[in-house]
């Protein structure tokens, strides 16, 4: 998921009741809940296809948890020492063991969040690199958003009401509310799993151009809960098809698109054979290859790696004129199948 919703889930934790425990609760929940995306430098210090190969990967992974929850901790007893440790109650001191599993808790419940997405985590890595994913929520959730603000604004709409009118409350407020929007978020996830069920089940009841289906999964879209971007394997040929979950109907609007399998060839199987072509293939679900012969004076050739279940969803994003798009990777090749340059994400060819 996005940060909005990491950091949001952390402050809701922290106002259903953890912030009566210890003093700094919720300041460390909500930056606990966020930090395992510190992944995000490895690109910014050793390029694009390095970030690639290990985002989400340590700091999303259980064996991580602890080292980035101390991380966090250490952060937030600084911060406290420079405001002199003082908290805003000062009858509730910091309680730093019980910050500690705070800390863990959040960094727990962003693996969680993000597992719920299609781009997946490992969790058990380093000892296994497989990646996992529920597939039933958008990267960018508004029905989150709306839950988790409401849990978080409307205590403090009626704490102003209260100074307004001269009553005094008595330590944090809004356990309730904050309660209430975790539990609706969990709520939300049930039906986003039975609609989930649903729209697979319809994509694997039928057949494509008299072809039986090997697999099927579908994947959210933005703010609809009813639609997904369904692909489908047989085998010749994916298939991407929109599917109406409340129906359930395959291809309601006659969208339905066939991507024909290409051959492997020399040059596919060298790209395949690079580092970023084998951390590509481990992370991607329905992938499929692109090959371009550089034109002179140049020579050798371009593989693009491409991942049909964000084929559909990535259209609202604009390629640059003749680039790549997000998510995308490839491998540029010499004459002699040697690998010349790996890259990863939206960009021109040189």
């Amino acid at each position: 998921m996005e940060p909005f919703t990491h950091f949001l889930t952390g402050a809701c934790l922290g106002r259903a009741g953890l912030n009566r425990k210890t003093a700094l609760a919720t300041l460390t929940l909500t930056l606990a809940a966020e930090a395992p995306d510190l992944d995000v430098f490895s690109r910014l210090i050793r390029g694009p296809v390095f970030g690639f190969a290990h985002h989400r990967g340590f700091t999303h992974s259980f064996l991580g948890v602890p080292l980035v929850s101390a991380v966090v901790l250490g952060f937030v007893y600084l911060f406290w020492r420079l405001r002199g440790r003082r908290t805003n109650d000062p009858n509730l001191p910091p309680r730093w063991g019980l910050l500690f599993f705070y800390a863990c808790l959040a960094g727990l419940s962003h693996i969680l969040l993000d597992f719920t997405n299609n781009y997946g985590v490992r969790p058990f890595w380093p000892f296994s690199e497989k990646w996992y994913s529920w597939d039933i929520v958008f990267i960018a959730e508004p029905v989150m958003w709306l839950l988790l603000l409401v849990g978080l604004i409307v205590p403090w709409l009626f704490a102003l009401i209260d100074k307004e009118i001269g009553v005094r409350q008595r330590g944090p407020r809004g356990r309730l509310a904050a309660t209430l929007a975790l539990a609706g978020v969990v709520v939300m996830w049930g039906v986003r799993d039975y609609e989930h069920r649903r729209a697979v089940n319809a994509l694997a009841a039928r057949t494509y151009e008299g072809a039986d289906p090997i697999r099927a999964s579908a994947y959210p879209t933005y703010i609809n809960p009813f639609f997904w971007h369904g692909v489908v394997e047989t085998p010749n040929f994916f298939v991407l098809a929109p599917v109406d979950s409340l129906s359930p109907e395959v291809d309601p609007d006659g969208k339905l698109e066939i991507r024909y399998k290409p051959q492997e060839t020399p040059m596919t199987l060298a790209a395949k054979k690079s580092y970023v072509g084998r951390v590509y293939l481990d992370w991607a679900k329905y992938p499929i290859t692109e090959t371009e012969e550089l034109a002179p004076p140049k020579t050798g050739y371009v593989v693009l790696f491409e991942d049909l279940r964000f084929q559909q969803s990535l259209r609202l994003f604009r390629k640059p004129a003749g680039g790549r798009g997000p998510l995308t990777a490839g491998v540029k090749l010499d004459k002699d199948l040697h690998v010349v340059e790996e890259f990863f994400g939206p960009a021109k060819p040189d």
